[in-house]
């Protein structure tokens, strides 16, 4: 067993028996061809269930995945023969984060205030929590502190407080996704 395999074949048990779904993003196809397979393997495993999505980020940047999504959408246009112009929709679903939406909450580990190069654009109107505790040592205690946190904030979108379109956007948002940074 390899060390990807190592490190996920104890933890794909969990994931099966709780109906959870894993899939990754960034560039998986540039990591050891045994990463890659273990990956993979976990991906198939756990392509039914619906409950939840793990969703893990090796090799992954966001500066990079930027550019893969202009460079992807420059090729789609050279295949159509002529220039046109893209708006935000069409560019977010490029990106590797497509399927996944955009977070509403970044769980920022080790007391760090930088962003460190990831998720660039989906945060765009994130919350962000930050925290001293380093990742290894982050519970669930703190992550209900943080959901807490989240709880008590006015989520505007870009709008002012009162705003339809803003609560509007809050209603359609239903479901907080979160994400969590560390180093």
């Amino acid at each position: 067993m390899g060390a990807s395999a190592a490190v996920l074949a104890p933890r794909a048990a969990g994931p099966k028996a709780n109906n959870v779904r894993f899939q990754t993003i960034g560039r998986v196809e540039a990591l050891p061809r045994e990463v890659c397979d273990d990956i993979d393997n976990a991906i198939v495993e756990t392509a039914a269930n619906l409950d939840m999505t793990l969703t893990i980020a090796p090799n992954y940047g966001g500066r990079t995945e930027i550019v893969d999504a202009v460079n992807d959408l420059l090729r789609r246009a050279r295949q159509l023969g002529e220039p046109r112009q893209i708006d935000e929709h069409e560019f977010s679903d490029t990106l590797s984060t497509s399927s996944i939406g955009d977070p509403d909450l970044l769980i920022r580990t080790s007391g760090e205030f930088r962003l460190s190069n990831f998720l660039l654009w989906q945060i765009a109107y994130s919350e962000i929590w930050v925290t001293d505790r380093l990742w290894p040592d982050f519970r669930t205690t703190d992550l209900l502190e943080a959901l807490s946190s989240y709880q008590q904030r006015n989520r505007r979108f870009g709008g002012l407080p009162d705003e339809p379109a803003a609560r509007q956007i809050k209603s359609e948002r239903a479901e907080a996704k979160l994400v969590g940074v560390n180093e």
